[in-house]
This record gives structure tokens, sequence and C-alpha cells, in this order.
């Protein structure tokens, strides 16, 4: 008799673990993956009619889709021989402050020249829970001097 509850309390243990294994490993239920995407928009006028990308002081904006946040953040990084001359943060919804466009260069660090830029499409919504944010999608290109 001790041995049958032994070994039912073994196997409703097991249970357990394993149901909270597969709760963890699935967050917010059986939800399928979400569908994110960003593309480099330029929108000043010099860079528009550039065919070779955008160039130093150029203006940009990021066309974005996510199912995964209803309050994506788009993070910047550009560098110059492997150092950050530019990073910026920008939400890109509704009710977020400020604008959603980026000016490449004029920032200290940034006087003039050619620049490497990665745009990462970012979920803040785990911050809190994690103190670090989801990156969805990222896009690189080559600003010009």
């Amino acid at each position: 008799m001790l041995r049958t509850a032994l070994r039912l309390a073994s196997l409703v243990g097991a249970l357990m673990l394993l149901t909270t294994s597969v709760a963890i490993a699935a967050p917010g239920g059986n939800k399928a993956s979400s569908s994110s995407s960003i593309t480099l928009v330029t929108t000043t006028a010099a860079a528009t009619t550039a065919t070779s990308g955008p160039r130093y002081g150029d203006t940009v904006t990021f066309a974005v889709s996510t199912d995964a946040t209803s309050q994506p953040f788009v993070h910047l990084k550009c560098f110059q021989n492997g150092v950050l001359v530019l990073e910026n943060w920008k939400g890109y919804f509704a009710d977020a402050l400020g604008t959603q466009s980026f000016t490449l260069g004029t920032t200290p660090a940034w006087q003039a020249g050619a620049a490497e830029c990665t745009a990462y499409l970012e979920n803040w919504d785990s911050y809190s829970k994690n103190g670090r944010t989801t990156v969805l999608a990222s896009t690189s290109f080559h600003v010009n001097a």
C-alpha cells in the first residue's frame, strides 16, 4: 500500500514538473511566433534622388510591422571604424513622444563622413520583467559621406 502511494505521489510530481516546464517554454500558452519587419525609408529630398542610399546629414525613418507588441521601438546605432557615433531610440506607435525620424550624423562623435548603421525593431514589453528588450527584426545600411 505504501509503495503504491509513493509511486502515485512520484507520478503526480513528475506530471507537475512536466506541466511547469511546458508553461515556461511556451509563455502565453500556445501562441504562434510573431511576425516582424523593419525597412529603411529615406525622407530627405537629397536621399530620395540618390541611388546609393542615405548620406551624412540626411533624415531617415523606418517602415515597421509587428504583431509582438502594440508599442514597438526602433533602436538605431551607427559606427565609424568600429566606434559608436550615433545611438538613438524612437517609439513607433501612436502615443509615442517625439518624431519617428532620425538624423544621420551631426552628433559630437559624428561630425562628417560615412558610417555603417543598424536599426533594431525592439519589444520593450519584456524590459520590466527581465531588464532586457527583445529584438524582433533588424536592418543594416551604409551612410555615404
